[in-house]
């Protein structure tokens, strides 16, 4: 892939297996994250739709020994 000055900004042109592996379309959100050996990784960004369907499926279902602790988050709270 080749960078380009793209107006005041730098882009890069996805290949097409890159975009049909991360099932991109035009106007999707992705991130792009750099390891410390400067390997990146890139992921599209689920829609607000999404992240609701997604909360919607998974309600009420958190794991049987999941004990939500209320003293302890006011704890960590606290200490930032």
């Amino acid at each position: 892939m080749q960078v380009e000055k793209w107006g005041n900004s730098l882009a890069v042109r996805l290949p097409a297996r890159v975009v049909e592996a991360l099932g991109l379309q035009e106007g999707d959100d992705i991130e792009i994250v750099a390891d410390k050996s400067g390997a990146l990784s890139a992921s599209k960004r689920p829609t607000v739709d999404e992240r609701i369907k997604r909360l919607r499926n998974y309600r009420g279902r958190l794991p049987a020994d999941f004990k939500f602790d209320r003293e302890r988050l006011s704890e960590r709270e606290n200490a930032e």
